[in-house]
């Protein structure tokens, strides 16, 4: 009869065995998401120039497509800061290096901020619900739709990431409002 020490290390090296695969496992996973995330970070990047090459000097992205303005002659082509700030009901552009996130409308900027707070006291990610509560909203399900769906464009435009289903968070290289992160 095998003793209880020799099936315990028996359970044991089974254990370790499977713990090793999962980490083999999860290694490659994760170089392969590398890979993908390299990938769409270079169309994002090819995007944006597009955008950048189509639009008028000055605009890039989506305000190219969105908010177009074609300065009258004898005017000077220079566009202001102020005139470049979002306005209510913007479009979001891709985010790229060096754009702030006063491009960005008030409500899209009070979401960087709450995850770019978070990020500075290391609280991790934040849902939707949370972020109702948060801004004093009712969490019901219209108004955290509509925050999912801010959040959700802001992971499609490079401003945030979405690591778990529904837990958002800053991505990587962007900072909130007044750039603290």
């Amino acid at each position: 009869m095998p003793s209880v020490v020799g099936l315990l290390e028996q359970r044991e090296l089974g254990a370790r065995r499977r713990v090793d695969e999962l980490r083999e496992e999860a290694d490659r996973v994760q170089a392969e998401l590398a890979v993908a995330e390299r990938e769409w970070k270079e169309w994002v990047i090819a995007r944006s120039r597009v955008g950048e090459v189509l639009g008028p000097v000055g605009w890039t992205g989506d305000h190219a497509r969105t908010e177009r303005t074609v300065p009258a002659q004898g005017q000077a082509e220079e566009v202001s800061s102020a005139s470049m700030a979002a306005k209510p009901k913007s479009q979001v552009p891709v985010w790229r290096e060096g754009l702030d996130a006063s491009v960005l409308s008030v409500d899209y900027q009070r979401i960087l901020q709450a995850l770019a707070d978070r990020n500075r006291l290391h609280q991790g990610p934040l849902t939707c619900q949370e972020m109702a509560v948060l801004f004093g909203l009712d969490a019901v399900p219209a108004k955290v739709e509509a925050l999912r769906s801010k959040a959700k464009r802001l992971v499609a435009r490079g401003w945030l990431a979405e690591r778990q289903a529904g837990r958002f968070t800053l991505a990587q290289n962007v900072t909130g409002p007044g750039g603290g992160s």
